[in-house]
């Protein structure tokens, strides 16, 4: 007779069957995402779910898997929550255990994706000398720091190029612009620094997807210790990272 398969895996020496391991990701993850955002631990898991989708990349993600896991929890124990009736298929206990490991020990950006040789300029500098190093380095975007080493902006190509036709419209000169014109004096005339944001050593892969999701407009991510201007910058991630980032939620 063929003997038939069945799933188990072995922990410090007892073997866990489907079930129970979809019930410790589901409890560990209901625990991580209760703790963490401060609700009330009497909340509904759905509701949770609901309400974490807007400030969490991996709830988002994976919302309506969530959403079924609990529906899935409450099918396959007793109302007790002791007793278990049925055995959900690894495919599923494989994926919420994936979506454990993002919720609860999630991978840091700063030793997956963030680069770490910063390349930075002084406020001093002049736009020629500006545009050859972001052009020798192929770095689209170069933290700029002053006398008192606090970083004041970020040097992005495009909108350096977008700075110096507005300089042309009006009548300048290119000599001017790219002689006399330091980049501090371009980094001033932006309106807004809104495309670029500090963050903390500590940054999850998570976090910084959802740091580019709610604001369409950043362009980097400087990494710093405690995540201030004042700071050396331990790491830069860009946009051109999101897919990246995707990549390693996908594969974690």
């Amino acid at each position: 007779m063929e003997k038939k398969e069945t799933n188990l895996e072995s922990l410090d020496g007892v073997e866990k069957t489907n079930a129970m391991r979809f019930l410790s990701a589901f409890n560990n993850i209901d625990y991580a995402i209760k703790t963490h955002h401060g609700f009330n631990r009497t909340m509904s898991f759905s509701e949770v779910v609901r309400k974490t989708v807007a400030f969490n990349f991996t709830v988002r993600k994976y919302e309506e898997d969530l959403v079924s896991f609990g529906r899935l929890r409450n099918a396959i124990v007793h109302d007790n929550g002791d007793y278990v009736i049925a055995e959900p298929h690894i495919e599923v206990v494989e994926k919420i255990e994936l979506i454990e490991r993002l919720l609860t020990t999630p991978p840091r950006a700063l030793d997956s994706v963030a680069r770490r040789d910063v390349l930075m300029v002084h406020s001093s500098k002049s736009m020629r000398e500006v545009i050859k190093l972001i052009a020798s380095s192929s770095y689209s975007n170069l933290p700029v720091f002053n006398d008192e080493n606090e970083i004041i902006g970020v040097a992005n190509s495009a909108k350096i190029l977008d700075a110096f036709g507005k300089f042309l419209l009006s009548g300048g000169k290119e000599q001017a612009y790219l002689d006399s014109v330091k980049i501090e004096d371009m980094l001033s005339k932006i309106e807004n620094s809104n495309y670029y944001a500090f963050a903390n050593k500590d940054i999850t892969v998570e976090q910084a997807l959802s740091l580019f999701h709610h604001n369409s407009k950043l362009l980097a991510i400087l990494v710093t210790k405690n995540g201030g201007a004042k700071e050396k910058p331990l790491g830069i991630m860009t946009n051109s990272d999101v897919l990246k980032l995707n990549n390693i939620l996908e594969d974690y």
